[in-house]
């Protein structure tokens, strides 16, 4: 019998729907360290990561009752804590993407031969990054939104998080051949 992926950690989410705060610590110990490692990717400081983290928990936690299993706890739970930390970064008026006036059409990437680059200088090569590039890399490649998905989060079009994209990969390239 196959277990639907879904439902993992149901009992613990059931009982905090119910109201037990133990069961609240349980899925926070779960989680809180994964979210922590998003907040950092996308804010870039240990402070705001923390804080941003407490506050998706405490979202969570208070609309619990509106979890209803379309996805497993864990990423309705990322998903909290990058629009929380998408709002975090609009709020504090620093641009999360650079628009340009021109919009590109794109055609579809071909796959290149590449070597194998150590992860360390791929790390480094992020955080070299300006801000938009480093929301659009984090996005699509660290946490798996694809470029509709980019687009509603960040307000902007299909085509401009594809051209965008493109940019900071490309930058992220010249970043790594440099180190």
């Amino acid at each position: 019998m196959e277990t639907d992926i879904r439902f993992t950690h149901k009992t613990l989410v059931e009982k905090c729907k119910a109201g037990h705060r133990s069961s609240q610590y349980e899925l926070y110990e779960l989680y809180v360290d994964a979210m922590y490692n998003i907040g950092m990717r996308m804010l870039n400081n240990k402070e705001d990561a923390e804080d941003i983290v407490q506050e998706s928990f405490v979202s969570a936690f208070k609309n619990l009752a509106s979890f209803n299993y379309e996805s497993t706890f864990g990423a309705w739970l990322k998903r909290i804590v990058i629009n929380k930390s998408i709002n975090y970064l609009k709020k504090k008026e620093l641009p999360v993407v650079p628009i340009d006036v021109h919009e590109f059409h794109l055609k579809e990437e071909v796959p290149e031969e590449t070597e194998a680059i150590d992860i360390k200088k791929v790390k480094a090569g992020i955080a070299k990054l300006p801000a938009g590039y480093k929301q659009i890399i984090n996005l699509y490649l660290i946490e798996g939104y694809d470029h509709i998905e980019i687009g509603e989060v960040l307000g902007i079009s299909n085509s401009t998080s594809k051209s965008q994209y493109h940019r900071a990969k490309k930058k992220l390239v010249e970043i790594i051949t440099a180190l």
